[in-house]
């Protein structure tokens, strides 16, 4: 029985070494500051400040990669999520958006604070200073609402909330 685990260590032990060389890209695409959220005409400084804090890692190309993300598997994870997250919705890409793209996504962004889906909890564990308090949610929840009054007045452009 001793032996076995032995074994069974040692096999662990050389798969989590062998793991560290498997890298995953943990590339930030270039950023072109134009075409970012904050760059927006009008765009509330409230608002960015809530997106940087708490949205920035995984859906922007500004992404911060902790000491952590160089161990696996965490490093696949964590190049995973924000490979999708900026797939998802890129606040460094927020003019490639049309007008109402921008107002789902604001609107979106609004229900997913709203009901906790994101941030990640997990995320928030690691992450503490990207928690969204009452006031965060409000603020995103309130640029939604005025990307939505935009619309319904028929105000063409793009959506600066």
């Amino acid at each position: 029985m001793r032996k076995r685990l032995i074994q069974a260590a040692l096999v662990f032990i050389a798969v989590v070494v062998v793991a560290q060389f498997i890298r995953p890209g943990r590339t930030n695409p270039p950023i072109d500051a134009s075409r970012t959220i904050q760059a927006q005409a009008g765009m509330s400084a409230a608002l960015v400040a809530v997106l940087d804090r708490a949205c920035k890692d995984c859906h922007s190309n500004a992404t911060v990669w902790p000491w952590y993300t160089q161990i696996a598997p965490v490093s696949w994870a964590m190049a995973y999520e924000a490979k999708a997250g900026r797939k998802a919705l890129n606040f460094s890409e927020w003019a490639g958006y049309t007008p109402a793209q921008q107002r789902d996504l604001l609107v979106q962004s609004c229900q997913d604070a709203t009901t906790g889906r994101m941030p990640w909890s997990t995320w928030t564990t690691l992450h503490p200073e990207s928690k969204l308090s009452a006031q965060d949610v409000e603020t995103i929840c309130a640029a939604a609402r005025r990307a939505e009054a935009v619309a319904a007045a028929g105000v063409e452009g793009r959506v600066t909330p």
